[in-house]
Order: C-alpha cells, then structure tokens, then sequence
C-alpha cells in the first residue's frame, strides 16, 4: 500500500473517533490521547497528521462535506450541490452543533465561509459565462461575500435553531435567490466609478 493511502486511512480512522467521541460528550472534553488510543496509533501519530483536534475536525468537515461539493459540476449541478450540503447538515446535526458549541459561533461560520467562497465563486463565473457579462473585480468580490455570508449563516442557523422550514422548502428558498437574483445582479452590474481617495 503506497504512503499516500495510509495516510488517507489513518486520517479517515482519527476523523471516525472524532465522530464517535463527539455523540458523547463536547469537543473541548475530547483528547488526543482518547482518540489514539481508539486508533490503536500514538500521539506521534495524530501530531504528525493534524496539528489538534480542531484541525482534524476541520479536516473530517473539508471532506465528508466541501471537498464532495467542490466535485460538482457547478456549471449544471449546483442545485445538487446545495442540496447535498442541506442533506450534510442534518444528517451531522449533532456533532455540526457541538462543534458550534465548542469552538463558538464565529469560529464555525469563518469555517464555512472559507470554504464556500471558492463555490460562490464559481456559481457566479458560471453566470458570468453564460450570460455573456464580465463583471468589474470589485462588485464581484462583493457578490461573492455577500451570497457567501448569507448561506454561512443560514447553514449555522438551521445546525443551532433547525427553525427555516423544513428541508425541501429551505432548498426551495436557495434555489430561487440563486435561479432569480444572481442573472439580474450579473446583467444589471453598476459601473464602478473611480474615487480618488484624499
């Protein structure tokens, strides 16, 4: 077995005690001793993968949810992609909200944030491309922010509150700001005006 799928499956294995430890108790109660010891690894080990055990969950999140999203062809496919991560969340409910708890609100969101800009941004280039429009740096920095922003939040709301409805109208509500909105933001782009700062 070459290097590379060991250290995948030795992850894969820490990121699973995470998982199980977390059903039992918060993540600042975890340690890296109990989730060696699960593994059957030393703490070596786990400190030669991750750096603490919240960068394993990093980790563990990065692939069971957004490194499968980024697989997507968001070019027809983003619909699936924002089901899958709706799916994502209330399947993990727990231990997303025990994540929350432990690392706070903030921490969980910049989370989320970081890794959904990189779809964001590649939803709106699809638009971009398909509409014929090249939009201005700027403006499309701050689409990309702000549509990001509004889906980490609702994302954090629906782990703490699960209060939006349930899933099929949340997916209905995305679909339709996505489908509706994000064409006419595209073709109607305000020109940007240079000001000189003094």
């Amino acid at each position: 077995m070459k290097h590379e799928e060991i250290t995948l499956q030795t992850k894969k294995a820490l990121a699973a005690s995470l998982k199980k430890q977390m059903e039992k108790k918060s993540l600042s109660k975890i340690t890296v001793s109990e989730i060696a010891a699960d593994c059957n690894v030393n703490r070596k080990t786990f400190y030669y993968h991750f750096k603490d055990i919240y960068d394993l969950l990093q980790w563990m999140l990065e692939q069971e949810a957004i490194a499968v999203v980024k697989e997507f062809d968001l070019m027809v496919d983003y619909e699936e992609a924002v089901a899958f991560v709706l799916d994502y969340v209330d399947e993990n409910q727990h231990i997303l909200k025990c994540a929350c708890d432990s690392m706070g609100r903030g921490e969980l969101k910049r989370f989320f944030f970081n890794d959904f800009i990189d779809i964001t941004s590649l939803i709106i280039d699809t638009e971009e491309r398909r509409l014929g429009q090249k939009l201005d740096a700027q403006y499309k920095a701050f689409l990309c922010e702000f549509f990001t922003e509004a889906m980490a939040g609702t994302l954090l709301h629906r782990i703490q509150e699960k209060t939006i409805g349930n899933r099929r109208q949340l997916l209905t509500y995305i679909l339709h700001i996505y489908r509706d909105s994000l064409p006419h933001l595209i073709a109607s782009a305000p020109r940007t005006e240079t000001v000189s700062e003094e």
